[in-house]
C-alpha cells in the first residue's frame, strides 16, 4: 500500500536515549526539561521571540482566540481542513467565508472588506499547503478595521517570506507537529506571538490557568505537551533538512512528469516551497474521480484535500456559497508524498495518472 502519508521515525537509538533521560527524572509533562529545549530550539530554528508548544494544533487555535477575547463574526476560509471552522464554531463564535484566490487556494484579500461588519472580531487566514497568504493585505485591512489576526499556518512549518518566517506575522500564528507533518512531535502544536504580555497569557491558559505565581488568574486548560512528545520532535529537527529535501525531490517529479497534464498550484512569488503538500489540480471532478480510482485499485490511497469546501458543512447552517472554493475543492487531489517514498513507486503513481487522463 501506498498511502498520501507517512509519519518520519527519526533515529530510534536517539529517541531511545531522550526516553531513558525521561525514566531517570521521572519528570513526564508540565513544561519539562525537553518541552523547554523544543521551544528554544525550535524559536531559534524558525526565527521567532515565543514559541509555546501545546497538546495539538486545534488547541493551537482554540488558545489564540481565547487569548484574543474574540467575539461574534470571525472571517476565514472555505477551503482548509475542517478544524480551522471547527475549532471557530467550539469556542461560540461565527465563521464568515471569504472566497479564494483561484491559484495560490489562499483567502483572497479583496473579498474580506465587504464581509466586515461590527461583529467583526478577527481575521483567520490559512497559508494552505505551506503558500504564504498576502500578508502586507491583510495586515492593512485588519489594522484599518481594527481587527486581531491570527493565521492558521499548520502547513507553513520553515517557511521564509520576505526575508523572515512567515510565522511572525498576525497577532498569533499556529502550527500543527500532527505525525502527519513535514515537522512532528507525534502529536502536538504551537502558538507564536512578538506579544510578551500575550506570551505570558497563554502560557497560563494552557496550565488551568494558574500562573508561576501558584494564582488562577483567568479561565485555562489543560493543553500542555509532554516529554515524550518533545523527545519526538527533538529528534526530528536533528534531520528536517534530510526530510525536506527528500520531499522536495518527490515534488519535483510530479512536477517534471505532470506539469502538462494538470495544473500546481501558484506558488507566492517572495517565498520559497516547504513541500509539505503536493496538491495537483484536474481539469474536472469526472477527472479526479477516474484517475483515484485507478490508484485505489493498485492500492495507493491519494485523498481529496480539502474536499468539500467548508461553506458547504451542515452544521455551520452557513447560507453563503463560496463558488471558487467549492470548484477547486472538487477538482484537487494530494498525491502520495513522504520519505523514503521509493522511485519505483513514485513511477507506478505518475503511469497511473497518465494513462487515466
Amino acid at each position: 500500500m501506498i498511502p498520501v502519508t507517512k509519519a518520519y521515525l527519526p533515529n530510534k537509538a536517539k529517541y531511545q536515549a531522550y526516553v531513558n533521560d525521561i525514566y531517570g527524572r521521572g519528570w513526564l509533562t508540565n513544561r519539562g526539561v525537553l518541552v523547554q529545549e523544543l521551544e528554544r530550539r525550535l524559536a531559534e530554528y524558525l526565527g521567532v521571540k515565543h514559541l509555546i508548544c501545546v497538546a495539538n494544533g486545534s488547541l493551537a487555535l482554540q488558545l489564540a482566540y481565547k487569548a484574543l477575547d474574540l467575539k461574534g463574526e470571525v472571517i476565514t476560509t472555505p477551503f482548509s481542513f475542517a478544524a480551522t471552522v471547527s475549532t471557530i464554531a467550539w469556542e461560540g463564535l461565527r465563521p464568515v467565508f471569504g472566497d479564494i484566490d483561484p491559484n495560490s487556494y489562499n483567502l483572497d484579500p479583496c473579498n474580506i472588506e465587504p464581509l466586515i461588519t461590527e461583529k467583526t472580531s478577527a481575521l483567520v487566514p490559512v497559508h494552505v499547503f505551506g503558500n504564504p497568504c498576502k500578508a502586507e493585505e491583510i495586515k492593512i485591512i485588519a489594522e484599518e478595521n481594527n481587527l486581531k489576526v491570527i493565521y492558521d499556518a499548520a502547513h507553513a512549518f520553515g517557511v521564509e517570506y520576505k526575508d523572515q518566517n512567515i510565522l511572525n506575522y498576525g497577532d498569533i500564528s499556529t502550527v500543527s507537529f500532527h505525525s502527519t507533518k513535514i515537522f512532528h512531535s507525534i502529536e502536538g502544536g504551537a502558538l507564536i506571538t512578538n506579544d510578551d504580555d500575550l506570551a505570558k497569557k497563554i502560557r497560563t491558559q494552557i496550565n488551568f490557568g494558574i500562573s508561576g505565581s501558584g494564582e488562577i488568574n483567568l479561565v485555562g486548560t489543560n493543553a500542555k505537551m509532554n516529554e515524550f512528545e518533545a523527545a519526538m520532535g527533538l529528534c526530528v529537527l536533528d534531520e528536517i533538512d534530510l526530510i525536506t529535501n527528500q520531499r522536495k525531490e518527490i515534488c519535483k517529479t510530479y512536477q517534471e512528469t505532470l506539469g502538462d497534464l494538470v495544473t500546481f498550484q501558484s506558488w507566492n512569488k517572495d517565498s520559497q516551497n516547504n513541500y509539505a503538500y503536493a496538491p495537483v489540480l484536474f481539469k474536472s471532478e469526472e477527472e479526479l474521480l477516474r484517475v483515484n480510482a485507478a490508484l485505489n485499485i493498485k492500492h495507493i490511497f491519494a485523498r481529496r484535500y480539502f474536499y468539500p469546501s467548508l461553506d458547504t458543512l451542515s452544521y455551520l447552517q452557513s447560507e453563503q456559497v463560496l463558488t471558487t472554493s467549492r470548484d477547486i475543492s472538487k477538482r484537487i487531489l494530494c498525491l502520495p508524498l513522504y520519505s523514503g517514498l521509493a522511485v519505483q513507486e513514485q513511477k507506478i503513481i505518475v503511469d497511473t495518472i497518465k494513462k487515466n487522463l
